[in-house]
């Protein structure tokens, strides 16, 4: 029997709503004791980050930024796929709010900060890295560097500056909205995992520190946002519309290869040649293609290990167009693996679709998806009619959430044996839509010569067309028209394929 617990931890004098039989609640009350020792850690993360901001204004140099994000080393940095750092996307329509237009409503949902690599992931690197270093004799040129190479990377933990991504976020989100945040605070969620919670209690930092640095804003002991409900990543099955899990001919059936096989055609085409290259300058390595791009891996992951973001020297052994073919390679596996390339793809974000429209129209949720109607139905755990929400999830649901969205689908399939440019695909890539720290902005505003309510919707600072519902040449289309436009997530997308 699933049952809903909501208890007060450690006297932190906050409530934090828990599901889950009662041997599942008191495993997660355990997990939940950590989490205040993560909170005092990421208060003196806070502190630190003033320590940092401080210096920024002195111009020391930093690869970081609030405005703009990761600004280093662009012409590759941006070609890392869903392990690139979060940055504007170049834009087409101004991301500013549009001149006479007064924002009602902004939901952001947000990717986790840079992290590093899942625990088998960071367990195959170091065995590409320890074969290397065991069969190769010689080191020179712009390999010599892995002669004394120390694998240190950990497992699936956010980094320094993933850490530092998340206040950052905070920090921005707050001075965008600075007219509503000065006054309120956002409802905030998170999925249960580690790095997203603690990712979440980071952009309340950096929300906080703003705030408590503007004069105008109010304060007090509500005047600062904390993480309301933390939904739990379970095997055993809790309904979570910010992280897939339940749909088991997704997880399970042959769906779940389709990204897999299109990224080994892929890889055939444009990793041979460059493991020919590293075999070449590394004689005795024997790389195969999985482990060229494991080397690969090894640049974004060993930059954003960088408190500073330092780029590796890993990143030096490839060239600029190799990464544009790296970014098409990752690019393959979110279309084919969680949105439109993917049968049940967009199906996997219909429920948070469903969640948005209650919230942007102020009615109940109507949804038999993925929604967890024990907190949804109860205003504590999903209250309507506040004006800012604050979701924090992954990349793989964030990518699904688009498509159930109908966002980017006019971009057609991606071939499998050519690279296709963002810009040349609607503004699709997985480094421009999911990046570490990615974040999307759903507003609602009202506009002098415009009747009623007008939405936006803005992917990493890039303002979307909205062409599914008519936007206009700011983006904007009214909210009726909207709301129409999301026919499939409202009948539930292809949720009942799922259990076929």
């Amino acid at each position: 029997m699933i049952t809903a617990f909501r208890r007060r931890l450690l006297g932190d004098g906050h409530t934090y709503s828990l599901i889950g039989s009662p041997q599942d609640v008191e495993d997660q009350l355990w997990r939940r004791k950590h989490y205040i020792l993560l909170i005092m850690l990421v208060a003196l993360a806070g502190l630190a980050a003033v320590f940092v901001s401080g210096r920024r204004s002195y111009g020391i140099e930093t690869c970081d930024t609030v405005a703009h994000g990761f600004q280093c080393g662009t012409t590759i940095s941006q070609y890392w796929g869903q392990y690139s750092p979060y940055f504007s996307v170049p834009p087409e329509i101004s991301p500013d709010i549009p001149e006479g237009c007064t924002v009602t409503f902004a939901q952001i949902l947000s990717r986790h900060g840079a992290r590093d690599p899942t625990a088998s992931k960071t367990e195959a690197y170091n065995a590409t890295i320890q074969k290397i270093q065991a069969n190769v004799r010689k080191f020179s040129g712009k390999y010599a560097f892995l002669a004394d190479y120390e694998y240190t990377l950990g497992a699936d933990q956010l980094t320094t500056f993933g850490q530092q991504e998340m206040v950052n976020s905070g920090i921005k989100f707050y001075e965008r909205y600075r007219d509503q945040t000065r006054d309120i605070v956002p409802f905030m969620r998170s999925s249960g995992e580690d790095r997203v919670v603690e990712s979440a209690l980071n952009f309340t930092q950096g929300f906080t520190d703003a705030k408590a640095a503007d004069s105008q804003a109010k304060h007090g002991s509500k005047a600062y946002p904390t993480v309301d409900v933390i939904i739990p990543e379970a095997d055993y099955g809790i309904n979570n519309t910010l992280n897939h899990d339940l749909c088991t001919a997704f997880e399970n059936g042959t769906d779940s290869s389709i990204a897999d096989d299109v990224q080994e055609t892929w890889t055939n085409i444009f990793a041979k040649p460059i493991r020919k290259r590293l075999n070449s300058h590394l004689p005795g390595a024997h790389l195969t293609l999985q482990e060229t791009i494991y080397v690969m891996d090894l640049c974004p992951f060993n930059t954003v290990a960088s408190p500073t973001g330092e780029l590796s020297p890993f990143c030096n052994l490839f060239t600029e167009e190799e990464w544009h073919q790296y970014n098409y390679y990752e690019t393959l596996d979110k279309w084919y693996g969680y949105s439109y390339g993917n049968p049940l793809g967009p199906t996997q974000g219909v429920g948070f679709a469903n969640e948005l429209i209650a919230r942007m129209t102020d009615k109940p949720v109507h949804d038999e998806t993925s929604t967890n109607h024990t907190l949804d139905d109860d205003p504590k755990t999903f209250p309507l009619g506040r004006q800012l929400y604050a979701d924090f999830s992954h990349d793989n649901d964030m990518t699904a959430i688009f498509a159930a969205l109908g966002l980017y689908n006019g971009t057609g399939q991606f071939p499998k044996t050519e690279v296709v440019e963002a810009r040349d695909a609607n503004g699709y890539s997985a480094a421009w839509t999911v990046p570490f720290a990615a974040r999307a902005y759903f507003e609602k505003m009202t506009c002098s010569g415009h009747k009623g309510e007008l939405v936006r919707v803005l992917i990493n600072d890039r303002v979307l067309p909205l062409t599914q519902c008519g936007g206009d040449g700011l983006g904007r289309c009214t909210l009726a028209k909207f709301i129409e436009s999301l026919g499939f997530a409202k009948a539930g997308g292809d949720w009942d394929k799922c259990f076929l």
